[in-house]
């Protein structure tokens, strides 16, 4: 047995006995750790299904747990699979605060599609193709990646009507592209997990926040702001994986492995699009009966906006070529499949 398991066996009967479950875990059950709120739609309609799919397609010889409570907080999730804590995990590559994960950003870019589930196939296909997204993931297995509906600019001060309006702004923001460009335009940033936002919106410590219509209902915002603006193929968008630790993706056999990759990648990125773009309908819905106030930049705000994200593209362009990467062309490609 290798240490890294003998470590995640420990780590788990310590957790289970903690939380007052039987510590027998068989070879072949996967914990994963999940930060999400147990009802949110990822873990309700991506998660746990694509869970109860790696059962059924291995027939039976794999299956997943999925835990009630995270074994950490959102930004530790990709070192939990790594270093072998849990099994798998998810997570937004922003949340992880250095650089390991450079080539990511290319899904994080303004206006890269107004669909989630065409989006996530194009980021899915060209990050982990043409900008060797495992390479980047080292230590895990690489199950999937997608992004959420295109990102919004919510606020309970005042509508953006020209680019002076961001100025003086609280906004939380999930890190990343995003969070510079917020800064670029005016205003005060503060990063901050989804589950932390709603008190302090609603307790005025922020004015508003960067998220896409999906999160006003599922967390509960829309009472608390009163102005939305969106820009054609989203203001930003957010990049997300799920891994595997290696040694216990090793352990599994060749056939599971060729099942569980069947039912992951590409498949999974196109299931957690459309439950995004579902569940930003919902959103939609949920911030129209609170009179949230939604608006399209206008061209003042839109040139503003394309300015400083053109700075930005050839600032990551540039970073990633001294690894050998072409990130227009990339970035090009992009855009192209998510139409």
């Amino acid at each position: 047995m290798s240490k890294v398991f003998e470590q995640r066996s420990v780590a788990i009967a310590v957790f289970a006995l903690s939380f007052g479950m039987s510590p027998s875990v068989s070879a072949n059950e996967l914990i994963l750790s999940s930060w999400l709120p147990p009802k949110h739609l990822i873990v309700t309609h991506v998660i746990k299904p694509w869970a109860e799919d790696v059962e059924a397609a291995t027939e039976g010889r794999v299956s997943i747990r999925v835990l009630q409570r995270p074994l950490g907080p959102p930004p530790a999730h990709f070192d939990l699979a790594a270093d072998g804590d849990a099994d798998i995990t998810y997570g937004l590559h922003s949340f992880t605060r250095d650089n390991r994960f450079l080539r990511s950003r290319i899904g994080q870019f303004s206006f890269l599609g107004d669909d989630a589930a065409a989006t996530s196939n194009a980021y899915w296909k060209v990050y982990s193709e043409d900008l060797d997204a495992a390479q980047e993931h080292e230590g895990t297995k690489l199950l999937s990646l997608w992004v959420h509906g295109p990102g919004k600019f919510h606020n309970n001060q005042r509508s953006i009507q020209a680019p002076e309006d961001f100025e003086g702004l609280k906004i939380r923001v999930p890190g990343g592209y995003v969070s510079e460009l917020i800064a670029d335009l005016g205003a005060t940033t503060q990063f901050m997990g989804p589950s932390d936002v709603f008190e302090r919106l609603s307790t005025g410590v922020i004015d508003g926040v960067t998220f896409p219509s999906e999160a006003l209902s599922a967390f509960n915002l829309s009472d608390h702001l009163s102005n939305t603006l969106t820009v054609p193929g989203g203001l930003y968008n957010t990049s997300w994986f799920m891994v595997m630790n290696e040694e216990r993706w090793e352990e599994l056999s060749e056939q599971d492995r060729a099942a569980i990759s069947k039912i992951s990648g590409a498949a999974l990125a196109e299931r957690a699009g459309s439950v995004w773009n579902d569940a930003d309908n919902i959103g939609l819905a949920h911030a129209a009966s609170a009179n949230v106030q939604t608006q399209e930049a206008n061209a003042a705000v839109l040139t503003k906006i394309k300015e400083l994200a053109e700075i930005a593209e050839k600032t990551w362009a540039d970073q990633i070529q001294e690894q050998g990467f072409d990130g227009q062309s990339a970035l090009k490609k992009l855009r192209e499949l998510a139409q």
